[in-house]
């Protein structure tokens, strides 16, 4: 196998997909010649010509428009928003257009094929203005998918298998690991399932549950109580929407509590979503509240951002008082 970061991971599928399939069409602001700002379509222009990977004009409404109107006449089109926090103008597009296109022509039409790429989240000094996490936005509309990888292995086999469902798909990026994450990743074609949690790690006392970014600072938290002698179950969720209850559920009445982290802010996060439903699930196996750490309810501060993050040692926090309750 090829040790990738997550960006080259990204930029590997994108080129497969490409590969195996010339419906599958690339644009998006600045993704031709110069590769992306981050560089995730780097090489692709060169490699399939401008009529399949191009740029477009900085107008995000129009991006998703018109990758709508391809994938509704049979194209494959991965349209990349180059920050999460510029989706917003698109959002009419996406809930009300991508998201309904098959319901309301009772399965007549779709746009099957199409998937929307977008780096989220903070920790690259971006301000408030290209930190956001706005997955909770999207998670409240039926139609999508919603995927957010962790590492290399998974941003590649999650976005071949994102490209290739036949339901519009958004795919937010952490852009905090894109270069920071390396593993090792199977340079041959593979998919990973969609609505299917992973399980890192096995424990008995408390179930740590988070996505994307955020599983790092899970991954250390744990290893900070497992020296306090607290066995901690991993879980990376992987999908929002749709998001793995049974899973989750089932290791929730194993250790008796539940720990979920996100970057987004508290109030309506999908931490609460998961919370509620699992409360509903295994409310007599709970041996203490569920609880949630997540990022604050302001905008994202520049000079604070280490302060709004949830870190590995809020985590920490947040899990000894959940043992210790």
């Amino acid at each position: 196998m090829a040790e990738m970061n997550l960006l080259q991971a990204i930029n590997n599928a994108l080129d497969i997909a490409m590969a195996s399939n010339d419906k599958v069409i690339c644009f998006g602001e600045d993704v031709g010649v110069f590769g992306g700002v981050f560089r995730a379509t780097s090489h692709l222009q060169e490699k399939y010509g401008r009529a399949r990977c191009f740029n477009t004009p900085l107008v995000e409404q129009g991006i998703i428009g018109f990758a709508n109107g391809l994938a509704a006449q049979g194209s494959v089109p991965v349209a990349e928003i180059q920050f999460a926090d510029y989706i917003f103008p698109a959002f009419d597009q996406i809930v009300n257009e991508a998201a309904k296109f098959r319901y309301r022509s009772g399965n007549l039409f779709d746009v099957a094929g199409l998937t929307i790429r977008t780096p989220y989240g903070g920790g690259i000094a971006g301000g408030l203005y290209h930190s956001q996490s706005p997955e909770a936005y999207f998670a409240h509309t039926p139609g999508l998918k919603i995927v957010v990888p962790r590492n290399p292995h998974q941003a590649k086999g999650l976005l071949l298998a994102s490209i290739r469902d036949p339901n519009p798909v958004l795919f937010f990026e952490p852009k905090r690991i894109y270069r920071a994450s390396v593993g090792e990743v199977p340079e041959e074609d593979y998919e990973l399932p969609l609505g299917q949690a992973e399980v890192l790690k096995e424990g008995a006392d408390i179930t740590l549950l988070a996505w994307g970014a955020q599983m790092e600072q899970i991954e250390k938290a744990a290893e900070l109580a497992e020296k306090e002698g607290i066995s901690c179950e991993v879980i990376d969720l992987r999908s929002i929407l749709p998001w793995d209850a049974d899973t989750v559920a089932a290791s929730v009445m194993k250790t008796g509590r539940l720990l979920i982290s996100h970057e987004a802010p508290l109030t309506g996060g999908f931490a609460g979503e998961i919370a509620a439903t699992i409360q509903e699930r295994c409310f007599l196996y709970l041996e203490s509240p569920i609880s949630r750490v997540t990022g604050l309810d302001t905008p994202f501060p520049l000079v604070l951002e280490k302060e709004y993050l949830p870190d590995h040692l809020k985590l920490f926090e947040a899990i000894k008082q959940s043992v210790n309750f």
